[in-house]
């Protein structure tokens, strides 16, 4: 997927947990959450620019994921100060940190290339094989999908629907 198409997916992984945490009453975590995810969402790819560091390889595993989850745990701790909120905020920062990955991986699956999610055991990759990273329709279709399923229930929090 290109950036149009991951961001789509984390905005779709975001949905379920920014709804929650609105409903809860922590709608500043939520957006937090949110921009997040958002902001996070190519970060797999940083490998394109890195030397010797191959393309859907360390960057897009598990063991990434929660590398990054274990950085947003830390940040989690951090903001503590920042928020007055019962929630376990390091949990909620593994979490997100987390699932921005998982959120790119899902999205790479869908190509013929896929996604060795295990890195570094040599096992073959998981493909749906569903689109071509590059085609727009598939992008552009998972970005509208991630817009309206969020401002969806953006919608029915705020009492609109």
């Amino acid at each position: 997927m290109y950036r149009k198409g991951h961001l789509g997916v984390s905005l779709l992984l975001f949905a379920p947990v920014g709804y929650v945490l609105v409903g809860a009453g922590h709608p500043a975590v939520a957006a937090v959450a949110g921009l997040a995810m958002v902001q996070l969402s190519t970060l797999p790819d940083i490998d394109h620019r890195l030397p010797m560091v191959e393309h859907r390889g360390a960057t897009h595993s598990l063991a990434f994921a929660a590398l990054v989850g274990g950085a947003g745990a830390a940040v989690g701790a951090a903001a503590g100060s920042v928020f007055n909120t019962s929630l376990p905020l390091p949990a909620v920062g593994f979490a997100i940190g987390a699932l921005t990955i998982l959120a790119h991986l899902l999205g790479d699956t869908l190509t013929p290339m896929g996604v060795n999610y295990l890195w570094p055991l040599p096992v073959s990759p998981v493909s749906l094989s569903l689109t071509r990273a590059d085609n727009p329709v598939a992008n552009s279709g998972l970005f509208g999908l991630g817009l309206a399923v969020t401002a969806g229930w953006v919608a029915v929090v705020v009492g609109v629907v």
